[in-house]
């Protein structure tokens, strides 16, 4: 039993004794049709050859059984999910907070990293975040916002264009596929 006293989740898939239909359409461990057989009879062939004797349909009429070995096609399938995992990217969203009264020097520092950020393939979320009483110039946090999309146009697109809620003013940046953020690098500035 699991964590709290509940039950782990069994293997779904029956196999051997567990198969409880009388007639089974039976597949061999090569992929031969062996034709319909009575479960017992399945049992034995299979165990003859050394192998199990798994249901791999179950709600056909008969169900279907395949002659294989258990173990191995276990692993084999462990060993695909694991594969598959390590292929998938995992994007972050990296969040750079300004404020309106950011100075040049820093904006050039955050700037840096959001353009670290978006090279690696992560999300941006730029957040100006006013104070007391900055929130009455929420313009210059729009043009700060602009500021920052006009830098990094080489490199991302706007994925969410600039939302108020509370005192912050906030956008999502996406970087550019690579290809056409190589392209655009290569084009003559205008």
């Amino acid at each position: 039993m699991g964590p709290r006293g509940r039950r782990e989740p069994q293997d779904t898939v029956r196999r051997n004794e567990q198969i409880r239909a009388r007639e089974l359409r039976v597949i061999g461990a090569e992929g031969d049709q062996l034709g319909i057989m009575a479960r017992n009879d399945a049992l034995r062939v299979a165990m003859d050859a050394g192998l199990d004797l798994v249901e791999v349909a179950p709600h056909a009429e008969p169900p279907v059984c395949r002659i294989m070995d258990y173990g191995k096609f276990k692993y084999e399938e462990q060993k695909k999910k694991q594969e598959a995992k390590k292929r998938q990217t995992v994007v972050q969203i990296k969040e750079i907070k300004f404020r309106p009264k950011t100075d040049e020097h820093d904006y050039q520092t955050k700037l840096a990293h959001i353009r670290r950020f978006l090279d690696d393939g992560d999300r941006v979320k730029a957040t100006i975040f006013f104070r007391g009483r900055e929130i009455v110039h929420k313009d210059r946090g729009q043009l700060m916002l602009d500021r920052v999309i006009e830098d990094t146009r080489d490199i991302a697109k706007v994925e969410q264009d600039a939302r108020s809620e509370g005192r912050t003013l906030h956008m999502m940046l996406v970087p550019l596929p690579k290809k056409t953020a190589e392209k655009s690098a290569d084009k003559p500035a205008e």
